[in-house]
């Protein structure tokens, strides 16, 4: 079972919270909602109320597996300018920590140069945020320990790319399976 930190704003996008975050628990992971507002509860993007699990200050990020930045605006802002959560990501990358960013959250991991020499995606219009990647327009994308997304369409496809580096192949396509996600072209 992998450890992972799910990081949560003012402004956050709640569905790619959860879609990745369901995906990697059915999938048998161990999800922590870590706010960085000082509070646990969260007014995400459209107005939902999230209650984080933990709030930054408490959380000790050594057992890590997986740190996941989910997008929204004005959340990647804020993650953003977490003096905090840019530390702990860049201590996380120097580790070899699998680190995945979706939407507009992959410029955070550009501007922390993170995404430097790598094959990256994110939602359209933030390609120029992307420091040092190459971008490549496909919905997810994997490159050594940062796996990037597109946008909120693309949340269940990161939810199980991450959970077969987290966890295998062979339980990934059982929590596809189950969950009856089997996209038919229109």
């Amino acid at each position: 079972m992998g450890k992972v930190y799910a990081f949560l704003a003012e402004g956050s996008e709640e569905v790619e919270l959860l879609a990745v975050t369901d995906v990697l628990i059915r999938g048998g992971q161990d999800v922590t909602l870590v706010s960085i507002t000082g509070k646990k509860d969260v007014v995400t993007a459209h107005k939902v109320k999230i209650q984080a699990d933990l709030d930054f200050s408490e959380a000790d990020f050594s057992d890590a597996d997986l740190l996941f930045l989910p997008g929204g605006m004005p959340g990647t802002k804020n993650l953003e300018a977490h003096e905090g959560l840019g530390a702990v990501l860049k201590m996380a990358y120097e580790k070899n920590t699998r680190i995945a960013a979706i939407c507009a959250a992959p410029s955070v991991l550009g501007k922390l140069g993170l995404l430097e020499g790598k094959k990256a995606t994110c939602f359209p219009g933030f390609e120029g945020e992307l420091k040092g990647a190459e971008y490549v327009s496909q919905g997810v994308v994997t490159d050594g320990t940062i796996t990037t997304a597109r946008g909120l369409g693309y949340a269940l496809d990161l939810g199980i790319e991450l959970l077969k580096y987290l966890a295998s192949e062979e339980e990934a396509r059982k929590i596809k399976e189950a969950i009856q996600y089997d996209q038919i072209p229109m």
